[in-house]
């Protein structure tokens, strides 16, 4: 485990000034790069936590915002924004690329080696950033089976994991199907993880706030996802300079 520095960056995006978290590793040297997507209720301390433990590992990690520096505990006002935002891919791809802007332009990333890893909506903002055709090494993404336009997907130029519990009714076994056929049907090469017995949100620690109905903590499978992320992003962009550099 090597010494980080992280900050939060303000960006402009959707019409709000987001607040993301950018997690460095030790040294001066160019790093590949990580944008980490959230959940729908938006940037929390679990998402902070991940940047820091990718920076760890030798990635520049930018967590990035959905609602204007805001955290929606609230089921209906998460809805309420996520839903629109959920079905209208351009304001999803503003949001990735206002992020994106801000990682490259950080001095100790490698613009040419970046990968997209995100949760629920995050994990969508990923998908359409490789759908609209953003040179990415990896896209991650833990509860976001979600299609997009016809023929956009043959735009991905990277491989695309995706993890969902089997008992996730948000993301039931007819979008895990009508996804597959996308991604398949586009030339993707893509791999899909369901862990079973696992909810929506499996990953995610519980929270002192209502949910929405099938979410639910699954410890076990919360750390297999994460090892796979990280197996992910060894395969596909690894770290290969003297962390000590």
């Amino acid at each position: 485990m090597t010494a980080i520095t992280t900050r939060t960056v303000e960006y402009p995006a959707d019409g709000l000034t987001m607040i993301g978290h950018l997690a460095l590793p030790a040294g001066v040297d160019r790093r590949p790069a990580v944008l980490l997507g959230p959940e729908g209720m938006g940037l929390s301390d679990v998402e902070r936590r991940r940047a820091d433990a990718l920076a760890e590992l030798g990635y520049v990690a930018l967590a990035f915002d959905l609602h204007g520096g805001r955290y929606l505990g609230d089921p209906e006002e998460m809805l309420a924004r996520c839903m629109p935002l959920l079905a209208d891919p351009d304001r999803m791809r503003g949001i990735g690329h206002a992020a994106l802007d801000v990682l490259r332009t950080e001095s100790r990333t490698d613009p040419d080696r970046i990968a997209a890893v995100g949760y629920g909506t995050g994990g969508a903002i990923a998908l359409e950033l490789g759908r609209g055709g953003v040179n990415l090494r990896a896209i991650g993404t833990v509860n976001a089976l979600t299609t997009g336009r016809p023929g956009e997907t043959a735009r991905i130029r990277c491989p695309v994991w995706a993890g969902v519990g089997s008992e996730d009714p948000i993301m039931p076994p007819a979008q895990r199907n009508a996804f597959t056929a996308e991604m398949q049907a586009a030339g993707v090469d893509w791999r899909l993880a369901v862990y079973g017995g696992a909810l929506h949100a499996f990953h995610h620690p519980p929270v002192d706030h209502p949910t929405v109905p099938g979410v639910g903590y699954h410890p076990q499978h919360a750390r297999r996802a994460w090892r796979d992320v990280v197996d992910l992003l060894a395969e596909c962009l690894p770290v290969t300079e003297d962390l000590g550099a």
